[in-house]
């Protein structure tokens, strides 16, 4: 597992072009560390690999990639070309997506194949609406209400199982 952290930090930071001292500042981690993750002399808090994606601008499981999957990410962005013409059509509906949401975009399909625009564009919608839903319970389970709201979800999660 570390060694897949420090492939995907390094690819990551190539990516972005940011050297150790660019990413310290965009994480707020002090180089050291940064340094320390780079070179796998330990491993690394969950504190840290969170405040290390925020800096990167990706979601944390970016991170923990296997190596090996990103021909087949090459592959879903080969098949769904369409995409890469509605982000650029659209950018306002792709801001602050991590390459794990491009992933889940890219791997969706139509009825008869690769995702139309049209498509595109929906599945870009509900994929920032449960977003944004899981945004905001994340806040609701962070605040007084936890308890409520954990309640809740259990009455409506056992009406939803319970009816399949």
């Amino acid at each position: 597992m570390a060694g897949h952290v420090r492939e995907n930090l390094l690819r990551l930071m190539a990516a972005e072009g940011l050297s150790l001292r660019r990413l310290s500042e965009r994480s707020g981690l002090n180089p050291r560390t940064v340094r320390g993750v780079l070179h796998s002399r330990r491993k690394p808090h969950a504190r840290t690999l969170h405040r290390l994606a925020q800096g990167l601008r990706v979601d944390v499981a970016e991170l923990f990639l296997d190596p090996k999957e990103q021909p087949v990410r090459r592959y879903a962005q080969q098949t769904n070309p369409v995409v890469a013409e509605v982000v650029a059509a659209h950018p306002r509906l792709f801001l602050d997506w991590s390459e794990a949401d491009f992933d889940e975009l890219l791997s969706r399909v139509g009825t008869d194949g690769p995702l139309t625009a049209a498509g595109a564009i929906a599945a870009a919608e509900q994929m920032n609406r449960k977003r944004r839903l899981h945004g905001q319970l994340d806040v609701l389970l962070e605040s007084g209400h936890a308890d409520l709201v954990a309640a809740l979800l259990e009455v409506i999660y056992q009406k939803v199982v319970v009816e399949r």
